[in-house]
């Protein structure tokens, strides 16, 4: 193994670690100072009170190992980049963590003031304004080109910019909005972080795989105590967390180069193996949205619709409901690979059409007698 395999396994198992040894320490805290969620609300599926701020250990899991095991200079990029290329890479991958980590101190107090008494929705917009301005404007990390996508290339800049603030809005609601079930949010969270950051590992981009790591390993920790029945549950504060960095990592494979990638890799059109990544909460997302607004309701009013919810409702159970969204997500990265070689158009609408059916299935079982 060379030295930043060995920083990248060390980096995971540290914040899984972190996690493992003071959430407990945490859950006892929450119980004591009552920061639980209660039961009793139509929408809540648990039945007893369960603290709400998991999120406080994930972010201090990812920051501790993130700073800690940050690669040294020489161990970014290629040496075949050539001296010029290598202080480029430097230069981003240390702006990259600058802001970052900005960000998400920032994200972190908003999500932990939001779980413990609340958050106008005014003040929680103007906060992700803010982060969206740190990570696309100041850190630049945003999608300049979709690739030939739907005929699209290179971006404008203010498209650009428009685009990659609305991919980070739309991804920090969509890791939000599928927090709804024991281990959901956790498990997809970790599929997701997982496998960028080994394609960006892949791709030779070992700082930003660093970050996706140490999420990984962070969220591996937390579903220790999240399955069901659940010990903890992440809130806003971590939810918010884990959101931003999927649309960093997101933003970050879309954009990258795929060179060094293997040849099977290079042929997958970066902005569709992006979206086959997270297409669980984005097609949730999506479908939720629609679902409201064709009732008149507001997009963002609370309900008991999501997929997830469908699922409890047909008698899959937390476990069940979680195993069954594991699986689609993977099964959506697979078909990803397999369409590798088919026009990027094609591919992209033959993914999202199996997303969305498959999403859609659940709706068309008829529920039970006395089911709801």
């Amino acid at each position: 193994m060379r030295e930043h395999d060995y920083i990248l396994v060390l980096s995971c198992f540290t914040a899984f670690i972190v996690v493992l040894f003071t959430m407990p320490s945490l859950i006892k805290v929450a119980r004591m100072k009552h920061l639980v969620d209660e039961p009793g609300d139509a929408r809540k599926v648990h039945a007893r009170s369960v603290p709400t701020i998991g999120g406080v250990i994930i972010f201090a899991a990812v920051i501790f190992s993130y700073a800690l095991w940050f690669p040294k200079a020489e161990l970014i990029g290629y040496p075949d980049q050539g001296y010029r290329a290598l202080y480029l890479a430097m230069g981003s991958a240390y702006r990259d963590f600058k802001f970052v980590i900005a960000a998400m101190v920032l994200l972190f107090f908003i999500g932990v003031k939001d779980d413990i008494i609340g958050f106008s929705p005014v003040k929680k917009l103007v906060g992700h304004m803010i982060v969206g301005y740190i990570l696309v404007i100041m850190a630049d990390i945003r999608i300049t080109s979709m690739h030939g996508l739907f005929g699209v290339y290179m971006l404008s800049p203010p498209i650009s910019i428009a685009f990659s603030l609305f991919t980070y809005v739309v991804l920090v609601n969509a890791f939000n909005l599928i927090d709804g079930v024991d281990g959901l949010a956790g498990g997809i969270g970790l599929i997701a972080s997982f496998i960028y950051g080994v394609w960006l590992y892949m791709a030779g981009d070992v700082a930003t795989s660093l970050l996706a790591m140490v999420l990984a390993g962070a969220l591996a920790g937390f579903l220790v105590f999240n399955f069901h029945p659940a010990r903890v549950f992440m809130g806003d504060s971590g939810s918010l967390i884990i959101g931003a960095i999927i649309a960093v990592l997101a933003m970050k494979v879309v954009d990258h180069d795929v060179s060094h990638l293997p040849e099977y890799l290079r042929q997958v059109p970066t902005p569709v193996f992006a979206m086959a990544v997270i297409a669980y909460p984005l097609v949730d997302t999506f479908r939720i949205f629609v679902h409201r607004s064709m009732r008149g309701v507001s997009p963002f009013a609370a309900d008991k619709n999501h997929i997830h919810h469908r699922l409890m409702a047909l008698g899959t159970g937390h476990r069940g409901t979680t195993a069954l969204l594991y699986a689609y997500s993977l099964m959506i990265v697979a078909l990803s690979l397999l369409t590798r070689t088919w026009h990027p158009n094609i591919g992209m609408m033959v993914l999202a059409s199996t997303a969305l059916v498959l999403a859609l299935l659940p709706f068309v079982v008829p529920l039970r007698k006395g089911r709801t």
